[in-house]
C-alpha cells in the first residue's frame, strides 16, 4: 500500500526556516500529484503548497516564503520555509492524489503521511 513519511519538524525562532521532506513508497510516484497541508490547534486543516508535474500552487498566506518541489527519482517532495512567524505553528501533513494537476482541497487526497510538529517561537 501506499505510505507517506514526513521528517523536518521542529522548533524554530520567529525568522528562521525549516525544510520538510516526504518520502512515499507503494505507488508510482510521478503519478501523484503531492501536497502540504496544515493544521493547528483548533482549527481547520488548510491548504499550503501543491505541486503536480508541472505546475505548483501556494496559499496566499506562504506565497513568497515557501518553496514545494519533488524529486521523482527520490519519491520524495520537498517544502523550503523560509521568514517563519509563529502563525505558521502546525502539524504539517503530507498528502498525495493520482492526479495529473494539484488540488487544493485536501477532501480530495487519498493518502496522508502521520504529520510532523513545526513550532515557531517570537
Amino acid at each position: 500500500q501506499v505510505q507517506l513519511v514526513e521528517s523536518g519538524g521542529g522548533l524554530v525562532q520567529a525568522g528562521g526556516s525549516l525544510r520538510l521532506s516526504c518520502v512515499v513508497s507503494g505507488g508510482t510516484f510521478s503519478s501523484f500529484s503531492m501536497g502540504w497541508f496544515r493544521q493547528a490547534p483548533g482549527k481547520e486543516r488548510e491548504f499550503v503548497a501543491v505541486i503536480g508535474w508541472s505546475s505548483s500552487r501556494y496559499a496566499d498566506s506562504v506565497k513568497g516564503r515557501f518553496t514545494i518541489s519533488r524529486d521523482n527519482a527520490k519519491n520524495a517532495v520537498f517544502l523550503q520555509m523560509n521568514s517563519l512567524t509563529p502563525e505558521d505553528t502546525a502539524v504539517y501533513y503530507c498528502a498525495a492524489e493520482r492526479a495529473l494537476f494539484p488540488d487544493t482541497d485536501f477532501r480530495v487526497y487519498e493518502y496522508w503521511g502521520q504529520g510532523t510538529q513545526v513550532t515557531v517561537s517570537s
